[in-house]
């Protein structure tokens, strides 16, 4: 009988994939669940944030006025879980749809984590990509309204995440790409894995010859392809291998 822990001994090189369901564990709403972000603001799709001065200053005023939900947040056991199977040399990657530096933050360095939906917790100039701290541009819009402009080219200033309408960014699909492929094992823990191409990846893991693990509280679509499928709390889950 398979088991996550024989799973995880056996693999010499494993890809932990993560949607929003490991980040409700820390407080973080989902987004797209029944209850979650999108069903009670719509949101402000690229073009729109591009185009009008209007949707930027709606866009703003939402992250600096209508409370910060990842401000506060912190890892919890899933996440450590993860950083520590990194530690250890048994994950190569962590490729992640969450923008709430939360892998990093648990000790996940920076280059083993692949951010597919960006991070939400700086922003930068869509122009000439000059990153910029978010304390460092609420006060002039809070206070004086100044929507946030590139002070180096004078572009448009954006919460570095990926919104919708907008592309995937080549880099981070390649290095996603690159690091299923060469996995043997591929955990996707927390994701409805139903917002492509993202959830493409476990599939093509799997195509490759890698064993699937798919860990969520509900079902998914891609259950029938796996190896192992857990509907379980994840931070428990996680934290019951023995590393």
């Amino acid at each position: 009988m398979l088991t996550l822990q024989n799973l995880v001994d056996e693999a010499t090189r494993t890809v932990v994939f993560t949607g929003a369901g490991i980040s409700t564990e820390s407080g973080i709403p989902d987004f797209r669940s029944p209850g979650g972000v999108w069903t009670k603001m719509k949101p402000i799709y690229f073009q729109d944030f591009v185009g009008s001065e209007e949707m930027r200053r709606e866009a703003w005023r939402r992250r600096f006025e209508g409370g910060d939900k990842l401000v506060g947040s912190k890892p919890n056991k899933g996440h450590a879980v993860i950083a520590d199977l990194v530690t250890a040399g048994k994950v190569s990657h962590v490729i992640t749809q969450n923008i709430d530096n939360l892998h990093q933050d648990s000790g996940v360095p920076e280059d083993k984590v692949i951010e597919l939906h960006g991070n939400a917790t700086y922003a930068h100039c869509l122009d000439c990509k000059e990153r910029y701290e978010l304390e460092d541009l609420r006060a002039p819009f809070v206070e004086e309204g100044i929507i946030p402009m590139c002070k180096s080219c004078g572009g448009i200033v954006k919460s570095a995440t990926i919104s919708f309408g907008q592309p995937m960014p080549e880099w981070e699909m390649l290095q996603a790409e690159e690091a299923t492929l060469a996995c043997d094992l591929f955990l996707a823990i927390g994701s409805s894995l139903v917002v492509y191409p993202a959830a493409g990846f476990p599939i093509l893991a799997k195509k490759n010859g890698a064993r699937l693990v798919i860990l969520n509280r509900e079902p998914t679509e891609l259950d029938p392809y796996a190896d192992l499928v857990l509907n379980a709390e994840i931070g428990p889950t996680l934290s019951a291998l023995t590393l």
